[in-house]
């Protein structure tokens, strides 16, 4: 068995720098261009994805399946991006592989050259991905938060990312200094109104990138579990049809956002243009499925980081 020096992270770039040479015949050039990196660098991973045997006929590692079903996905929704991470059987983890995947794809927007605007959700899946970050200076690049960062008692909210992202990522961040949800739609105009908040809400609408999680509705659910929505209120909106939502947008099982007056007292931005920018939805598991599926059907995202299993369950349904 051949020795892995090299860390899974980039035994995986280099699995998939492989894969788009050696099955895919993209040129270097296009490697470069897709995984967002130099092409000295594209020629190095798919050097390394020989040496370190990953290349025989086919690719010889777990991911092969996986970009594959990638691939798939590409195609039959018409997403502009998807990665697929393996999945274990054996874990309960909603988070774990995607968050890794998750913090890699960040990584790699925040590492461009050219000045960008990366929006971020809220969530447990996001939380665990940039607990991932490893130290990045970017001063050019800002970071705006879509949801609001105040819990339903008035203190920080716990999954809020954008804080945590602040200590590892040296850019300029933008706070949504809002709840999730406010009590009536009346507040929520007024709340937008404020200058600091119109300001971070124009921001975002002018995202480059944004990395949003998919929460599954049910009184087990976040908008529940975290206080955001009471039992009876979650009740009704799943006998209304509701399946999913994103920093809080509750939308149906076709991916449409419902009309429900809980959605007029949503304090968070807008999710970005999907014509205009890149929304990654970050999800796996049987719990999101629903959620997932409407997701990506209603474009609510155009790009999805999820695990074989959800994949699986995307392409038979």
């Amino acid at each position: 068995m051949v020795k892995r020096s090299e860390t899974p992270a980039r035994l995986d770039d280099a699995a998939r720098a492989g894969w788009l040479y050696y099955v895919a015949g993209r040129t270097q050039d296009e490697i470069a261009a897709a995984m967002g990196i130099s092409r000295q660098s594209a020629q190095r991973l798919v050097s390394l994805a020989v040496a370190e045997r990953l290349i025989k006929v086919r690719l010889d590692h777990p991911i092969a399946a996986c970009l594959e079903l990638g691939s798939q996905l590409r195609r039959k929704f018409g997403l502009k991006h998807v990665e697929v991470v393996p999945s274990d059987p054996a874990s309960s983890s909603t988070t774990v592989g995607i968050a890794e995947a998750a913090a890699a794809e960040i990584e790699r927007w925040l590492k461009r050259a050219e000045p960008i605007v990366l929006a971020i959700g809220t969530g447990r899946t996001l939380k665990a991905a940039v607990d991932q970050l490893p130290a990045i200076e970017c001063p050019n690049h800002r970071i705006v938060s879509l949801t609001g960062n105040i819990a339903p008692d008035g203190s920080a909210a716990y999954y809020n990312v954008i804080f945590s992202m602040a200590d590892a990522v040296k850019a300029r961040h933008y706070p949504m200094p809002l709840p999730v949800l406010v009590t009536s739609a009346e507040e929520r105009e007024l709340l937008h109104g404020q200058q600091l908040v119109r300001s971070t809400l124009n921001m975002s609408a002018q995202a480059d990138v944004t990395f949003v999680g998919i929460g599954e509705l049910g009184i087990d659910g976040p908008l529940c579990v975290d206080g955001f929505l009471e039992k009876d209120e979650m009740m009704e909106l799943m006998r209304g049809g509701a399946v999913g939502e994103i920093c809080g947008w509750i939308f149906d099982v076709d991916g449409r956002l419902i009309d429900n007056p809980i959605n007029e007292r949503v304090a968070s931005a807008p999710i970005p243009s999907r014509d205009a920018s890149m929304v990654i939805g970050l999800a796996k598991g049987k719990r999101k499925f629903k959620a997932i599926r409407a997701a990506v059907v209603g474009h609510q995202i155009n790009a999805l980081i999820t695990d074989e299993e959800t994949a699986e369950f995307l392409l038979r349904n």
